[in-house]
């Protein structure tokens, strides 16, 4: 049965590569680390998982891409792939693939997800495309939702390609999952940033003349 998307108290981004060893749960787990340390008590407002369209069920993270995780501060413990079903794609605010093929097999899976799915790569450019625009909401989550509405109707703004992918490092040596380890770096925390700069602390609230 299909399942309806409706808004939580955390905005929930869901990150989807093949296997779901590799790239994904680096994203993943860079991105809860680089939060963790932004957000600091804030941090469970954004809410990070990770599937693979061709998951390695019930495995560990792949050991090179633990390894290049754990040099950017990341944390690979306890994580266990999964398989990416379509409620995944329906419950995420933010679905962001590691090529178009991802994207396009999510998207046969919930193609009601469509304005809110993204290759990282292209999240990216079009969050710095939309880096002077502001949005409205009452907390996080309601702004970085309207943030991802900036990005889908910018989409005709850029150009998709080849260079929207990040391509699957497994099988290579670990000098690749490095390369690819930056490259998602590169894409996915400046991303991040912008959404972790939508909070306003309670604090802030508080000492804010203009909020009432």
């Amino acid at each position: 049965m299909s399942r309806h998307w409706s808004p939580e108290p955390a905005f929930a981004v869901l990150v989807v590569c093949t296997g779901n060893i590799c790239r994904s749960p680096l994203a993943e787990r860079l991105g809860r680390a680089y939060l963790d340390d932004r957000l600091g008590e804030d941090a469970d407002l954004v809410r990070l998982t990770s599937a693979g369209v061709g998951a390695v069920v019930g495995s560990a993270m792949h050991p090179d891409s633990a390894l290049v995780l754990q040099g950017y501060g990341g944390d690979p413990t306890g994580f266990v792939a999964r398989q990416i079903i379509e409620g995944m794609a329906i419950d995420a605010d933010l679905t962001l693939t590691l090529t178009r093929a991802h994207r396009r097999r999510v998207l046969e899976l919930a193609p009601r997800a469509l304005s809110r799915t993204f290759t990282l790569r292209e999240a990216a450019a079009l969050v710095d495309l939309l880096r002077d625009v502001d949005v409205p909401g009452e907390d996080l989550a309601d702004r970085a939702r309207a943030l991802v509405r900036e990005m889908n109707g910018a989409r005709s703004r850029r150009q998709a390609g080849e260079g929207d992918d990040v391509r699957d490092p497994i099988g290579q040596p670990v000098e690749v999952h490095e390369e690819i380890g930056a490259a998602i770096a590169e894409a996915l925390i400046p991303l991040l940033d912008r959404i972790a700069g939508l909070h306003r602390s309670a604090h802030d609230e508080a000492h804010d003349p203009d909020a009432a």
